[in-house]
């Protein structure tokens, strides 16, 4: 059994993304949503990523707070 708490860089990993620090910051660069566009409507996902992310959400899984926080960073200005 997995007793690691999600964290945004290991939700990264579980996404098969950068998950270092300035991969991170280079991908919610990069991948700015519009108000309005869900996380999990987001074009960018592969259909394995957005069905993950969704699954997380609908389930109030241990990984939703660190996924909220990814929706957040991808719909937030983005920092100078």
């Amino acid at each position: 059994m997995d007793t690691t708490t999600p964290t945004l860089e290991t939700l990264f990993d579980q996404l098969g993304l950068d998950s270092s620090q300035e991969g991170i910051e280079r991908f919610t660069a990069e991948h700015r949503l519009p108000d309005g566009v869900k996380l999990i409507e987001a074009p960018f996902w592969s259909e394995q990523q957005a069905n993950f992310l969704k699954e997380q959400m609908q389930i109030d899984a241990e990984w939703a707070p660190v996924v909220d926080d990814l929706n957040a960073l991808l719909h937030d200005s983005p920092k100078p």
